[in-house]
């Protein structure tokens, strides 16, 4: 394996100490990514620079003519405390010539604009549940060609800002109530969609060209009270405490038959591509009791934690994390961007 130098971007607030000594669950978790990649790299022998980004482009430019790295790692996931700033930060990278790892910046500005994927996605047929999309500023009107209940979200945050259990709603009061919410208290358009009861499935792609999907994951709620909804919230994917109350689990998913299994992955390389997506990504979907699949929206860049559902999913089909965060690089090095 060629020894590289790597530059490792992240949020500045991210930077990772030298060891989890000391720190609490909750301190770690909050940059326990940046964490695993950092340590990981350096332990297979690459030469690595930790740089914490948050509004000056200056300083990656100044690291990148300094250090010389052959590969930037890209952790970041915003700019300006922007999510969806992080496709420009991408696009400089490539202004400079810089090889990186994940997504591109068209991918990353597709993906990210939730309303335009979902359109894109239903020219090319792909099932994915009704929606309509609620401007801020605007009057909020009533729905009237929709079946209740409803899932309310910011048409561009990730990592489930803003969805909790309030996020379904039942009737156009509840409706107006958490758009109200979502362009107030997020600041951003609020996407409506339909409310599909199911089993929640993550599945893992990587790659460029080629791609390659991993296990289907899905996560369970054990212990989910009547009348909740299964859905991943902030709290759900956040609170350790939150999910031990409900029983979260995620793991491979259980009695898929191997043609599902087969149309999922399928169905994932396919919505890949429509996207535009390169790197790795995951992709969110819900599949009913009678067995339709449909794409709630897809995730380039998502956690690379060691022991989390990326890494995990890699590692049922053989590939170690260090395995993976190698594969990463490879990808990033091999990515033919326009400067190419």
């Amino acid at each position: 394996m060629k020894k590289l130098r790597v530059v490792v971007l992240m949020d500045r607030d991210l930077v990772p100490p030298a060891s989890m000594e000391g720190f609490t669950e909750d301190e770690i978790v909050q940059w326990k990514t940046e964490f695993d990649v950092v340590t990981s790299l350096k332990e297979m022998g690459h030469e690595v620079v930790p740089l914490g980004v948050a509004d000056d482009l200056g300083i990656i430019r100044k690291t990148l003519l300094d250090f010389q790295p052959q590969v930037a790692f890209n952790l970041l996931e915003e700019f300006h405390g922007v999510a969806i700033y992080d496709q420009h930060v991408v696009a400089y990278l490539e202004l400079m010539k810089q090889a990186y790892t994940g997504c591109n910046p068209r991918g990353l500005l597709l993906a990210h604009d939730k309303a335009l994927s979902k359109k894109l996605l239903s020219y090319h047929r792909v099932a994915t549940p009704k929606f309509s999309l609620f401007q801020k500023g605007k009057k909020v009107k009533t729905l009237r060609r929709y079946v209740y209940p409803l899932l309310v979200k910011s048409v561009i945050e990730d990592a489930s800002l803003g969805i909790s259990k309030e996020s379904v709603v039942r009737n156009g009061d509840e409706l107006k109530r958490r758009v109200n919410y979502v362009h107030e208290e997020l600041g951003t358009d609020a996407l409506v969609e339909e409310y599909i009861e199911g089993r929640e499935l993550y599945v893992g792609v990587i790659g460029n060209q080629r791609l390659q999907t991993f296990p289907v994951w899905e996560m369970l709620f054990r212990n989910l009270p009547p009348g909740v909804p299964n859905i991943a919230t902030r709290r759900v994917k956040w609170d350790s405490e939150h999910q031990k109350e409900l029983g979260i689990v995620t793991e491979a998913a259980d009695n898929l038959p191997v043609s599902t299994v087969d149309r999922i992955s399928r169905l994932c390389k396919r919505v890949y591509r429509i996207l535009c997506l390169s790197g790795y990504a995951r992709m969110d979907l819900r599949m009913t009791d009678d067995g339709r699949v449909y794409v709630l929206e897809a995730n380039p860049n998502p956690n690379l934690s060691f022991g989390e559902d990326f890494a995990e999913s890699a590692e049922r089909v053989g590939m170690s994390y260090e395995r993976l965060i190698q594969r990463i690089l490879n990808l990033g090095l091999r990515y033919q961007p326009e400067w190419h």
